[in-house]
């Protein structure tokens, strides 16, 4: 990003690649970050563990978002909450894009 503020076209900031995840930062703070991800179809995040509270906003596509063995299926315009120390993992069921907030504080 610029470092002066402008408006944004979100899901022009980050391309689908085949076969790959793609992530750019957006802002990294001590207080926090925001990533824009792009996940070609059939890629994922295995399940891990963050210390902190974040959240996915789906931009485009489709994603299966499991958080404590239970499975979610997100779609453009969806938000989930992921509280900190819960295991969690990400699957793109179809290309799909997210922006993902984590706060620290």
């Amino acid at each position: 990003m610029n470092q002066e503020s402008k408006p944004e076209i979100v899901n022009s900031l980050v391309d689908y690649q085949a076969e790959s995840v793609v992530s750019r930062t957006l802002v990294e703070k001590e207080t926090g970050t925001i990533t824009l991800f792009a996940f070609s179809k059939g890629q994922s995040l295995s399940e891990h563990t963050a210390p902190f509270d974040a959240m996915i906003y789906v931009l485009d596509g489709k994603a299966e978002i499991t958080i404590s063995g239970n499975p979610n299926t997100l779609e453009s315009g969806q938000m989930i909450v992921m509280l900190a120390n819960k295991p969690h993992a990400v699957k793109a069921t179809e290309n799909f894009k997210m922006l993902l907030t984590m706060i620290r504080s």
